[in-house]
């Protein structure tokens, strides 16, 4: 029995490996029992802003056979999706994109990943039960890659992966076939405050994010106006934001990916090259036909781009 799931959980991670995923841990899929304070004290002092649905299925995003009815096993991915091409470097009066924003949408491009991983794993070991998962249900996606040995939770609450930083899309797979799980590292963050000190916006103290407060929520989750108090506090992020992993020391070890994917479309290259402001429906629509940005919609987008304007 031992050699089967010793044999299984090779099997998985060579198959994650072929798939293009550059990290793969493994966790028992159980009630993640330290965290539920955390999250419940989180919920109640409001730090979720406005995302009424993190309020939404408290056990299921603590309790993984809650959502997989059988689950014996949690797998983690990461795949990576740092730019060749850091537009906000290249150009520095223009608005900037988080850059996990510049090519197509992750959750498609990972989504049929997991799927084409999920089939692979049955056709290797046979008749599995299960679900994949890419930001798509109330999974606790950083706690159980720091779970698994992927990494730990920084100060900005990003996992961090030691050989590799940050900028990683995470993804699950919740199996009822059991796993040998791989056990958590330490938190080599030390005395850094770098993404403390950084955020304009004061959003982060050690270990806590006030996602009220994040520019990535106020540009992306934020359906209201942004509010007044943050003028000047932007630092021209149109959509998203990175500024807690660009300074982040552990991201000098990032390299950039291998994903055709995630390269910018030659209308998002041309969109920097002009004026934004000329942003109309035909020229949104060409630029982020596939990318995440979509989630705004051009009004959205319009909005934070005047904000930042009139900032």
């Amino acid at each position: 029995m031992e050699y089967q799931i010793s044999r299984n959980t090779s099997i998985v991670k060579q198959l994650a490996r072929q798939q293009g995923f550059d990290f793969c841990g493994i966790s028992r899929a159980e009630f993640l029992e330290e965290e539920a304070p955390r999250l419940e004290k989180w919920l109640k002092k409001g730090a979720h802003g406005k995302m009424s649905y993190m309020e939404n299925h408290f056990d299921k995003r603590l309790d993984p056979t809650v959502l997989v009815p059988g689950a014996k096993s949690v797998i983690s991915l990461l795949y990576n999706y740092y730019p060749d091409q850091d537009f906000a470097d290249e150009y520095p009066e223009s608005p900037k994109l988080a850059k996990y924003a510049y090519g197509k949408d992750y959750h498609f491009v990972i989504k049929e990943k997991l799927k084409t991983l999920f089939q692979d794993l049955q056709a290797e070991i046979g008749h599995i039960e299960g679900r994949v998962f890419v930001d798509s249900a109330p999974v606790m996606e950083r706690q159980w890659a720091e779970k698994s040995g992927l990494g730990w939770l920084g100060k900005n609450t990003l996992l961090i992966n030691k050989g590799r930083g940050s900028f990683f899309f995470l993804a699950e797979l919740i199996i009822d076939l059991e796993l040998e799980p791989d056990g958590p590292i330490k938190d080599y963050c030390g005395t850094c405050t770098r993404c403390i000190d950084a955020c304009p916006t004061d959003a982060i103290t050690p270990y806590q994010l006030d996602a009220s407060k994040c520019i990535s929520y106020l540009t992306i989750e934020l359906k209201d106006g942004i509010p007044e108090e943050f003028k000047d506090h932007m630092q021209n992020w149109a959509f998203g934001c990175d500024i807690c992993q660009d300074v982040c020391p552990w991201n000098r070890f990032s390299i950039p990916h291998q994903e055709p994917a995630f390269l910018p479309p030659e209308e998002l290259l041309q969109l920097f090259n002009n004026n934004w402001q000329d942003l109309t429906e035909e020229v949104f629509g060409a630029a982020f036909r596939k990318s995440a940005v979509k989630r705004t919609k051009l009004e959205g987008l319009k909005r934070n781009l005047k904000f930042l304007k009139n900032s």
